[in-house]
């Protein structure tokens, strides 16, 4: 019988066995364009990954990461641009490097795990081109480092989600390949678990030093494991960095949407100041009379029973843990405006308070179309 996930394990883990270092390079795509049935798919993407750098690709569904991902592994082929791989073309108007020959190791969602093949032989099955004795060694201290060595002879339907997902990690990485591509890692796990392998997979690629990508469409994922965010939309870059860029500094309001929840609000420009309905939001260079929209992020929004800019109604109020959600009605806003608050900075029972704007969360973008 199989034993609980996490039990009888932590002599492995308290002094682990090091996985080999990989030979990291850099992964740089060259102005991609990717047309399928007739569709746009991907149009203008040029992104560098450093080597032994973390990116993430996020974006919501569709938007091209999956594609992306399978252009850097040779699975699809673009139709425009070039693809490098430690400064060597993989793909491009020069030629075509099959997806075997090009360094890279792959984790899909499911994990792929050979099911008719114990866990050690799945490991090593990258290792083919090594002596047996060599590939058990080494496929042992790979499942060792992640606390499944007892489990070596096991079969996969034998595994839970989590050690399933621990066995593709470590099979993708033994070859030491050039780059790891990883298409959303954690999306079949539970939320409990998945916090325990993103920590774990991000202290085996900062010890391995390899070069990754992870495809995935939640941003506080990939602020937690990328040391840059390329952040897709409808087949196109709309910005990428560190997640401190993307969240303080955001090109546009989708990008301020997609890192927080955030309100929508008109404001002008008055005597050098933007004016929105809770009033004064940032200082602006803009001429007087030029229309703006404010996303101002919840956390933004002060509420007070005592002062503020302008008045408010609390139309509900919900305690979710560490906040409590708002929902306000203010004169003059078609919507009501939505606030987190700490719980116990308004009274219970208050119904009539005031508002004003933190400008630390709030972004100023040109025009409706929300480009900064």
């Amino acid at each position: 019988m199989r034993m609980e996930e996490g039990a009888g394990n932590e002599a492995e883990r308290s002094s682990p066995a090091k996985t080999g270092v990989s030979f990291a390079a850099d992964l740089e795509f060259r102005s991609i364009g990717f047309r399928a049935g007739g569709r746009a798919i991907l149009a203008g993407i040029d992104l560098k990954v450093a080597a032994g750098q973390i990116l993430c690709l996020l974006g919501p569904s569709g938007s091209g990461k999956t594609s992306l991902l399978r252009i850097a592994s040779g699975v699809e082929r673009q139709t425009e641009g070039e693809v490098l791989i430690g400064g060597q073309t993989m793909a491009g108007p020069g030629g075509f490097v099959p997806p075997e020959a090009r360094g890279v190791g792959l984790m899909f969602q499911d994990f792929a795990l050979f099911p008719n093949m114990t866990l050690i032989d799945n490991v090593r099955y990258g290792l083919r081109t090594l002596p047996k004795a060599a590939q058990r060694e080494i496929a042992l201290a790979a499942l060792r480092r992640v606390g499944l060595g007892r489990l070596a002879d096991s079969y996969p339907h034998t595994l839970s989600g989590g050690e399933q997902q621990r066995v593709a990690m470590v099979r993708a990485l033994v070859p030491r390949p050039q780059v790891l591509l990883m298409d959303e890692p954690f999306s079949g796990l539970d939320s409990r678990l998945r916090d325990e392998m993103r920590s774990e997979t991000l202290a085996i690629l900062r010890e391995t030093r390899a070069t990754a990508v992870v495809v995935t469409h939640d941003a506080e994922e990939a602020m937690r494991l990328g040391d840059r965010i390329a952040l897709l939309r409808d087949g196109r870059l709309v910005q990428s960095g560190t997640s401190r860029e993307l969240y303080r500094d955001p090109a546009d309001l989708f990008t301020a949407s997609f890192f927080s929840e955030i309100n929508t609000l008109p404001g002008i420009v008055k005597a050098g100041r933007v004016m929105g309905p809770i009033g004064f939001v940032a200082d602006s260079p803009r001429s007087d009379g030029t229309p703006v929209t404010v996303g101002l992020r919840l956390e933004g929004v002060r509420v007070s029973s005592t002062e503020g800019a302008v008045q408010a109604r609390v139309l509900s109020r919900q305690f979710v843990g560490r906040s409590d959600l708002l929902s306000l009605a203010v004169d003059g806003v078609e919507r009501p405006i939505r606030a987190r608050i700490r719980p116990g900075d308004l009274p219970d029972g208050v119904h009539e308070v005031f508002v004003s704007v933190d400008p630390q969360e709030a972004f100023v973008f040109e025009d409706s179309s929300g480009s900064a």
